[in-house]
């Protein structure tokens, strides 16, 4: 009579063991749903529903939900709120679906780590917004803290779509020059982003009535916040260039040609609001224009520079 115990499947021996299509795809799901939290919390603002909610974790006093009295705007408030769930719940696939390689590829599990912990502390930081009454500042920072998001998530989309092709890496480094133009392009576009945040909390749209504003004067904010535009610009135009022109550099033409496009849209986004007084629609694309140029300048500079096994 045989006294061997039977054998007890552990959940994690169905997990992938290898980067495939699935853990891909939902390093995508990570990128999109990123972006879309930033383009649903712009019209929060947009519709003048930041207070929809005037507490928080609870929405009103005594309830987690909106009541009736809260009208269209806590409706539209707590929405945005529960797509933090739907943050959750893709976070937490991606990492179990790297798990079991989690010592192999330890880049992509320390960006899984890194947007599993973001995602609380953007519900914390969102909280502390409506417990200052929609605070400029911090409404700066809970975008700063998306776009860093979107930068994680661009950079294990690039990392599971090599590892899914059976690449260790991303390619040799580029040439000096386009590593210092790409870190350029990253630098700018950064400070591009964060300057933006300033422009916002010094415009009319402040999510509630009775929300504060920065006392700035909105021309001159608007002056310095096209500013590293500007460079931005003409680094894309040169590491473009010299793309076309070099062999070596053919991997970055894809990227390039990609953020020169979403410049150009939000260059043009940015001019046209500016000038027909800031009408919501416009306001909230050039919103969807900042995620997308954090994860198109994070993906030149990730290709330009990544040398290292992921």
């Amino acid at each position: 009579m045989s006294t061997d115990s039977p054998t007890t499947n552990s959940w994690t021996d169905r997990l992938p063991t290898t980067v495939n299509n699935t853990v891909h795809r939902l390093a995508i799901a990570s990128l999109v749903s990123q972006i879309g939290i930033i383009v649903t919390g712009g019209a929060v603002r947009l519709t003048k529903s930041g207070l929809g909610c005037s507490q928080w974790p609870n929405c009103v006093p005594g309830s987690m939900t909106p009541v009736p009295e809260m009208g269209i705007h806590g409706l539209i408030e707590f929405g945005n709120r529960l797509l933090t769930f739907v943050l959750i719940i893709i976070a937490v696939a991606f990492l179990a679906s790297i798990w079991k390689m989690r010592a192999e590829h330890k880049t992509v599990f320390s960006l899984s780590i890194a947007l599993l912990a973001g995602i609380p502390a953007q519900a914390v930081i969102g909280g502390i917004t409506v417990l200052t009454d929609l605070n400029p500042w911090v409404v700066s920072l809970h975008f700063i803290v998306s776009a860093a998001m979107v930068l994680a998530a661009t950079l294990m989309v690039n990392r599971t779509g090599a590892l899914r092709r059976g690449e260790t890496s991303l390619g040799k480094p580029a040439g000096d020059t386009q590593r210092f133009l790409a870190w350029t392009i990253l630098l700018t576009s950064a400070l591009a982003i964060v300057l933006g945040t300033v422009v916002t909390g010094t415009g009319p749209h402040a999510g509630d009535a009775s929300a504060p504003r920065h006392m700035f004067d909105p021309y001159i904010v608007a002056r310095i916040h096209v500013a590293p535009v500007y460079l931005l610009v003409a680094a894309t135009l040169i590491a473009l260039f010299l793309a076309m022109r070099s062999t070596a550099d053919m991997k970055l033409r894809t990227p390039l040609l990609l953020l020169a496009g979403v410049v150009i849209l939000q260059g043009v986004i940015g001019y046209v609001q500016h000038f027909n007084g800031l009408p919501v629609l416009l306001v909230l694309l050039h919103m969807l224009g900042a995620s997308m140029l954090a994860a198109a300048a994070i993906n030149v500079w990730d290709r330009a520079t990544a040398k290292f096994p992921f």
